[in-house]
């Protein structure tokens, strides 16, 4: 009852639980939203199903990941920097990171919280984990108190809602003072790539879940075959077409430049194809440069603590100030 009384008090309204589950809303008032919400939960419901040692292999991947998007050179780091917080974890799909968070600092409150109908699976799968409780809604207007969350994690999903400036700054305004934000952005790709993936976020209206499948399925494939070819070149610099010159593996070359065609063997063949799905199936899926990132940081009155840059992404934590 502790958690429960201290998460009624978070919220501008009265809320009610259905075991660990808060229900808020399901829908947006937005077609790409809910596009994008259809295509998570489809994601998630699939990802959930994975043959024996997949789930394991992306779970135990993301969380190495996690680490060193948000600079924690350990999980000991992370739990004492997680100690004794109220924590959101928005976007938190089918809640294994909610869970890990919440493991890894028993006295802090974890709240996952999720458009799709992931959270429906997450709340059964977590029931049993006293601190941790999931809310479906959107992380975009939480209905939560502004200035009453000690740190948000908003990892690899804020690009997949319907205006990221706006829920980059709702999710600032929950902070307490000296308040935490943890977040990843899409960074943008060679000029070739980010033609393509904009054709993709229309296309994506006239296609069936069972038709972008396919095509991720093909895709891995395909990427599969080029990582086999153990080929390397060295590309030249074209500035007007965004391409950075240096020495590539050839599938990595293809991948950034004109079209990704994820394929990660340690990850294994179904988890490689639902990442392929992750990419094209969604309308939501902006892309940001570095310096379009640190202004949205800035605006909102965020100090970077620690900032994280790889070809796919930018990320990191920011103080409220």
């Amino acid at each position: 009852m502790k958690y429960k009384d201290k998460i009624k008090g978070l919220f501008k309204e009265e809320i009610f639980f259905e075991d660990k589950l808060i229900l808020l809303s399901n829908s947006s008032t937005f077609d790409n939203q809910n596009q994008t919400n259809d295509t998570f939960t489809e994601k998630w419901k699939e990802l959930d199903k994975k043959v024996d040692g997949e789930e394991y292999n992306f779970e135990s991947y993301q969380k190495k990941w996690f680490l060193e998007l948000y600079g924690f050179s350990s999980e000991k780091e992370l739990g004492n920097f997680l100690k004794g917080k109220i924590i959101i974890d928005a976007g938190c799909g089918l809640g294994y990171k909610s869970n890990w968070f919440a493991s890894l600092a028993p006295d802090s409150l974890v709240i996952g919280i999720d458009f799709s109908n992931s959270v429906i699976l997450a709340s059964k799968k977590y029931k049993n984990v006293e601190n941790l409780y999931f809310v479906q809604g959107d992380i975009a207007e939480t209905k939560i108190k502004l200035n009453s969350i000690n740190l948000v994690i908003c990892d690899q999903v804020i690009m997949h809602t319907e205006n990221p400036d706006l829920t980059f700054n709702h999710l600032s305004n929950l902070l307490t003072p000296d308040g935490q934000f943890c977040c990843y952005v899409y960074s943008k790709k060679a000029l070739p790539r980010e033609l393509l993936d904009d054709y993709f976020r229309n296309e994506t209206h006239k296609l069936t879940n069972d038709q972008i499948w396919e095509l991720s399925e093909q895709l891995t494939e395909l990427g599969k075959r080029l990582q086999e070819l153990n080929v390397k070149i060295n590309s030249p610099e074209i500035p007007l077409l965004g391409i950075k010159a240096g020495e590539y593996d050839i599938q990595r070359f293809i991948y950034w430049n004109f079209i990704k065609c994820f394929f990660n063997e340690e990850l294994g063949k179904e988890t490689s194809i639902a990442t392929n799905f992750d990419w094209y199936s969604p309308s939501n899926a902006k892309r940001f440069s570095e310096s379009e990132f640190i202004e949205m940081i800035n605006n909102n009155h965020l100090e970077i603590e620690y900032f994280h840059i790889e070809e796919a992404c930018y990320s990191g934590r920011f103080k409220k100030i």
